[in-house]
């Protein structure tokens, strides 16, 4: 598979924010869940969402795998 084809599996600044925000939203939710706090863990929910959100713009803005600015770490 050569670098044209490569679908860069997410490692861009956009992919990392997103899915750390996301995370953090998981992690809150889950223990708000074993505590009973219901809205904290809407809260947390809603989390998620702004994670999703914010990998969105940000790949829109250029920092997604193919965006312009982006560049990829080179392997050796």
């Amino acid at each position: 598979m050569n670098a044209q084809n490569d679908p860069g599996h997410g490692h861009s600044p956009a992919a990392w924010t997103a899915v750390t925000i996301m995370l953090v939203g998981f992690t809150i939710g889950t223990v708000a869940f074993f505590f009973e706090l219901a809205w904290l863990v809407w809260a947390s929910a809603a989390l998620v969402l702004v994670g999703w959100i914010i990998g969105g713009l940000l790949a829109k803005a250029g920092y997604g795998v193919r965006g312009p600015k982006y560049f990829p770490k080179v392997h050796s």
